[in-house]
């Protein structure tokens, strides 16, 4: 990949030994028996000459009986053999390819799990280069393989009938091998190139598939539908589908002006041997038998030198390609993790940010300028600011979805980087703005939030409550055993109409409420806008809960609706990155700065809007 030969050909090797372990780790026996097959196959060609030749010279000669037959015998096996073994390498390499896929795919996800941040899952190349890992993870091992197989199958044919072509003419035997070379170096360039392809519309078919899945999924359908947007966005998915088919198209056609150009050179060399061999048949220097030989053999050598060249080329391309799940499953970790992790203390004096400046990349501007924050344990800390403040990125830092680009985030004195962030986020419970709709049932929705608690209907249908979505739950046609989607079914309930119901955005907020609920005993709870989607009364009801439940216990309570927040004992004001205001709600208040103008603004278009008909959404309280 990088032109230069000696660690371009040390990576081939490593690609070429990860591809035939994982293949034989995931079908030893099935790899076994195709191999063996495969390789036998490369000799009947030849084996099926030789019987031709020394049948017809028999038959012209003085051969007695028993040798036509045990010749004739012998064609027939080899009639049979090859007329089975296609059908059994054939399943086997079905088998194979099965199984293969599933072991790829499962060590794929293993290593995608293992990334602890966020920030692979934010890099547009590492997204392609995941999405090509996936597609063709599970396929491209077994192609390699079966490529290299089919470079070992075609020397054996080639090596088979060279060797026959020498005893009959050296000269037509180089002549052969040399029109065997543009083919093989013209496959090799075109499987290079087809691979740079394919990497290069990754982008254009990431769109394609981005606005398909608008145009046919749920999210966008109301949207698309009210605005009329629906032929504008299918505009767009044609147009890089046209992208995409332009360059797949282009690499087609250089294809077909090689292969056609090597198919006439190959027919003109055919054509050649058999003039020549008619010219030594009539010249009396061939029997009838030779000239079969040697027609077979130019023929084969030829066939099994552009299959061999077709096997190369796509072992190459398959290694290539195979590349990306190389990258993808040996990335490592995305953030330091030390060696012998500290132990995580139980938060009993409070977290604290020390000078934590934060940007994406060197290329993005400062996400965070400086912060210096105390969230004392026992006590609830509010973040509010305009969009863009950094609040939410405060938020991924305290997750450890991200390091600090400079500064510290203590937890009772010790640095976060230096825990096991799985410890870290297993003392964290969470709402996040953006919360996830599951495609499960509403236990298991629930259950999500601590999997060691997913037998508990007791804590479950607690968390329920307390999020006050446990009667909507009762009341759906199979109670919290009820699957919470239209896209498909339960085995058990495929044939039930009720089975899938979907919820509305309420709903699904306070369901991702009860999910953070259960995770009611950790050390802190960060709650990102967790009323946003609720109507007044609701979001009344649901910060009730939560100041009952934030009392005496660690939070971060993230909200633009500054009623929300008023009672928290602490209120941070972020703006552009740094802490501009800090202080309680009435400090605040008395202190006319710009929390007191966006809570009386607030206020303002909540009366306002109270005063000409009913209040349709939370405002301060």
């Amino acid at each position: 990949m990088t032109g230069v030969p000696g660690p371009e050909a040390a990576g081939a090797a490593r690609r070429i030994a990860v591809a035939v372990g994982l293949t034989a780790r995931a079908a030893p026996g099935a790899v076994t028996l195709y191999v063996v097959l495969t390789l036998a196959t490369g000799a009947l060609p030849v084996v099926t000459a030789w019987l031709t030749k020394l049948l017809l010279d028999g038959l012209i000669g003085d051969a007695s009986a028993a040798t036509l037959l045990g010749l004739g015998g012998g064609l027939v096996t080899a009639g049979v053999i090859a007329g089975v073994t296609p059908q059994v390498t054939r399943y086997l390499r079905a088998e194979t390819d099965r199984r293969v896929s599933l072991l790829a795919q499962d060590r794929l996800f293993t290593a995608v799990n293992g990334f602890a941040g966020l920030g692979r899952f934010e890099d547009p190349p590492f997204l392609d280069r995941m999405r090509l890992a996936k597609q063709t993870g599970g396929s491209t091992p077994v192609l390699a393989v079966d490529g290299m197989l089919g470079v070992a199958r075609a020397g054996i044919t080639i090596t088979g009938f060279i060797g026959s072509l020498m005893l009959l003419s050296p000269l037509m035997t180089m002549l052969v091998l040399l029109a065997g070379l543009p083919v093989l170096i013209a496959e090799l360039a075109l499987s290079r190139r087809r691979a740079r392809m394919l990497w290069e519309i990754g982008p254009t078919e990431r769109r394609e598939f981005f606005y398909g899945e608008l145009l046919s999924g749920v999210a966008a359908a109301k949207e698309i539908r009210l605005f009329g947007i629906g032929a504008f966005l299918q505009q767009r998915m044609l147009t890089e589908r046209r992208c995409a088919n332009a360059a797949k198209a282009a690499m087609d056609r250089r294809e077909l002006r090689v292969q056609a150009g090597l198919g006439l050179l190959a027919a003109l060399m055919s054509g050649s041997a058999l003039l020549w061999a008619v010219d030594a048949a009539r010249a009396g220097v061939l029997s009838v038998g030779a000239i079969t030989m040697l027609v077979s053999a130019v023929t084969g050598v030829q066939g099994a030198l552009a299959t061999l060249a077709a096997d190369v080329a796509r072992s190459h391309q398959a290694l290539l390609m195979f590349d990306h799940y190389l990258e993808v499953t040996t990335a490592g970790p995305d953030l330091p993790v030390a060696a012998a992790p500290r132990a995580l203390p139980a938060l009993r004096t409070g977290i604290e940010f020390h000078d934590v400046w934060f940007r994406y990349s060197d290329d993005h501007p400062w996400t965070l300028r400086g912060v210096n924050l105390r969230i004392p344990h026992g006590r609830a800390v509010a973040l509010v600011g305009l969009n863009g403040a950094g609040k939410s990125t405060l938020v991924k830092l305290l997750c450890r979805f991200y390091d600090p680009t400079r500064g510290r985030i203590l937890w009772d004195g010790v640095d976060i980087r230096d825990v096991d962030p799985a410890e870290l986020r297993h003392r964290i419970g969470a709402v996040f703005q953006d919360y996830m709709q599951y495609d499960l049932t509403a236990t298991e929705n629930i259950a999500l939030g601590d999997l060691d608690l997913r037998g508990d209907q007791r804590r479950i249908r607690h968390a329920a409550r307390r999020a006050g979505i446990h009667g909507s739950l009762t009341a759906l046609p199979h109670g919290y055993e009820t699957l919470l989607s239209r896209m498909f079914f339960t085995e058990s309930g495929k044939d039930d109409p009720e089975t899938g119901v979907v919820l509305s955005g309420g709903q699904w907020q306070r369901l991702a409420l009860a999910r953070a609920f259960l995770r009611d005993r950790r050390d802190l709870m960060i709650l990102d806008e967790p009323s946003s989607g609720l109507d007044a009364e609701a979001e009344q009801d649901i910060h009730a809960a939560l100041r009952t439940h934030r009392s005496g216990r660690t939070s971060l309570l993230i909200s633009h609706r500054l009623g929300a927040v008023r009672d928290a004992d602490l209120i941070v004001v972020l703006a552009d990155g740094r802490i501009i205001e800090r202080g309680d709600h009435a400090a605040l208040m008395a202190l006319e700065g710009e929390y007191a103008r966006l809570f009386t603004l607030q206020a303002s278009g909540y009366h306002s809007a109270a005063e000409t008909g009913p209040a349709l959404t939370g405002g301060p309280q």
